[in-house]
Formats: structure tokens, sequence, C-alpha cells
């Protein structure tokens, strides 16, 4: 599992101008399966998903495919987490779990 935070970099204010394929982006990401969770992270310094991927390169590819990414909007971290523990709300999250 992964965890993407995309913060925004001095290049903010084009958003406007890339909001349109970001958001196919993400759609195609929950389209595909990879993302679980997206939303903004607050007070307005970008975003962040929660995603499950084959692999690191996996994300780290479609993360370089975002338009965000791509127009310095925003810079993206990655972070992999192994779940060891969830409520039962997301017990579907850890390891060996059925898809």
């Amino acid at each position: 599992m992964f965890m993407i935070f995309m913060k925004f970099s001095t290049n903010k204010s084009r958003a406007p101008e890339f909001i349109a394929g970001h958001v196919d982006w993400l759609k195609q990401g929950f389209d595909n399966g990879v993302f679980d969770i997206a939303g903004s992270l607050q007070p307005q310094l970008g975003g962040g998903i929660l995603a499950r991927a084959a692999s690191r390169a996996e994300v780290e590819a479609r993360v370089a495919a975002d338009p965000f990414v791509i127009e310095d909007v925003v810079s993206a971290e990655i972070l992999e987490l192994t779940p060891s523990r969830t409520s039962a709300d997301f017990a579907f999250l850890l390891p060996g779990a059925a898809a």
C-alpha cells in the first residue's frame, strides 16, 4: 500500500490549467482499482492518495503521468506502508486479505 502526498509547488497558480487532466488521471486510478482514497491536504496544501499497486515502480510511473506532476503544480512524495492492523471496516487492506 502506498500513501502519496502531492504538495503544491510554486506553480500552484497554474492548477486551473491542468485540473481537467488531473481529474481524468484520478478517475483512471480509481477505475483501474489502484486508488482507494483521494482528498485534499488541509489547509489548501495539495492532495493525498491511498493506493494499492503491484509495485512501487507501478505507483511511481502512475504518479509521473499526472498532469499536475508533469507541469510542476505539485511535488509528489510516495511512502510505502505495510498495514499490520486495521479496524474491521478496513481489514481488506491487510496483506493476504481477499480483494
